[in-house]
């Protein structure tokens, strides 16, 4: 099968590099918080809290910080409040690009990523400019040696899998719609087939293609990601491999 989102791949080369960026366990904290917030406290019947504990362990984060976390977001302990956001913009070479931020103070926060998007070449868009060409997908990534293509790709599709690739040279990676997400991840689990990645993304089904300007994208990505209000980056543009191996 074919027509799995691009930048899945890119955000899957750029995870290590990622991993040691932009303060994570501060992210980490204020996604549980804000996870346990809107959701509540219990991880067994709020799926985006358990994700969130879930990078949380598998980034080292104690369990005191984990459980404090859950705590300021029931409102048992105190703690700050954050307002989720989601900023518009382009950069190099005209990608479309999704900042979703997660912040004490809104003004600060798009003061920053207004300056970080000017310096790196990019600008801020109004609202709804950008968002328009993304879709929220589900999305999981399986090491190779976890599990054999046929068997994977029927187990997956049987679920309910929108979309199934082999492409990657490290994982197997399958797109599902938002509702099947956890579904799928819970079934894969059940057969003992370890996820290396599960998390909701932003897809555009539209790549844009940015040629030389890929080093520019990817720097302009990277110093958003390093801002500790910033949660995730999206963006469509049609970044070379080559370009992620430098």
């Amino acid at each position: 099968m074919s027509g799995h989102s691009k930048w899945s791949t890119i955000k899957h080369k750029k995870g290590a590099a990622d991993a040691k960026r932009g303060r994570l366990f501060t992210k980490l904290i204020k996604e549980i918080t804000m996870s346990a917030k809107v959701g509540g406290g219990s991880a067994e019947s709020n799926p985006r809290l358990r994700s969130a504990v879930a990078a949380a362990k598998k980034a080292s984060m104690p369990s005191d910080n984990i459980d404090k976390a859950v705590k300021r977001g029931t409102g048992e302990l105190e703690g700050v409040t954050y307002e989720e956001v989601l900023y518009e913009g382009y950069g190099p070479g005209g990608a479309g690009i999704l900042v979703e931020a997660m912040t004490d103070n809104k003004n600060r926060t798009t003061a920053e990523i207004r300056h970080i998007l000017s310096k790196y070449g990019g600008n801020m868009a109004s609202s709804g400019s950008v968002a328009f060409q993304f879709s929220k997908k589900g999305y999981l990534a399986v090491e190779k040696k976890a599990a054999t293509e046929d068997a994977l790709m029927e187990l997956a599709l049987d679920a309910g899998a929108e979309d199934f690739s082999a492409e990657d040279a490290d994982v197997f990676e399958i797109t599902t719609d938002p509702a099947s997400f956890e579904a799928i991840k819970a079934r894969l689990e059940e057969k003992g087939i370890a996820v290396q990645t599960a998390e909701l993304q932003m897809v555009s089904a539209n790549q844009v293609a940015v040629a030389e300007k890929a080093p520019s994208l990817l720097k302009l990505i990277d110093m958003l990601e390093d801002n500790e209000d910033v949660q995730k980056v999206w963006s469509n543009g049609d970044i070379e491999e080559k370009y992620l191996e430098e």
